[in-house]
């Protein structure tokens, strides 16, 4: 899988051919097609690895004990310069993009974008509890909000419209605004 995401980032969706994945994996194609079927299983995944190593560096922000805190942290960890991010980042993006022409991809797609709002809106909801957000911003509503946010930035920091600090500065701006004063 590791492979899959590495071929997906370099050579976007239209670019990962099984070939080229098996020569990047150091195994046959024959391999590949025994575990994943098609080409069509190696997407969704490689759209589960991917989730799977999001989760893995954003369980940092989990270290505060504070919900907002958390909810800020979970959001700036998928903008981050490191290999594994940007590469994450980069092939999510072309999975998100590729799902508006692939119906295999567009539900597995649609349900991980909704969790990973519903992790959010859990979060603002601990923060009201908390005192640490507005009460009457709509969690549901704000965390795809956050969610979308994270996405547009990271594609203008990937493609070099903004720096990485400018997409950071924003999203934390961002966490400001729509929650409100501490």
């Amino acid at each position: 899988m590791e492979a899959a995401v590495r071929v997906i980032a370099q050579d976007g969706v239209r670019g990962l051919r099984v070939e080229k994945l098996a020569a990047e994996a150091g195994v046959s194609t024959a391999l590949i097609y025994y575990h994943f079927q098609d080409r069509a299983g190696v997407l969704r995944s490689a759209l589960d690895h991917i989730n799977d190593r999001a989760q893995r560096y954003s369980d940092e922000a989990f270290e505060s004990s504070d919900p907002r805190t958390q909810l800020e942290q979970m959001l700036l960890l998928e903008i981050q310069g490191t290999p594994e991010v940007r590469e994450n980042s980069i092939a999510w993006g072309e999975l998100r993009a590729s799902a508006v022409f692939s119906d295999d991809l567009r539900e597995p797609l649609r349900t991980t974008t909704e969790a990973w709002a519903n992790d959010a809106a859990t979060l603002i909801r601990h923060a009201q509890a908390a005192g640490q957000a507005n009460p009457t911003v709509d969690p549901a509503d704000a965390g795809e909000r956050f969610t979308a946010l994270v996405e547009g930035l990271s594609e203008r920091w990937l493609s070099g419209s903004m720096t990485l600090e400018r997409a950071r500065e924003l999203l934390a701006g961002a966490v400001a605004v729509e929650l409100g004063p501490v």
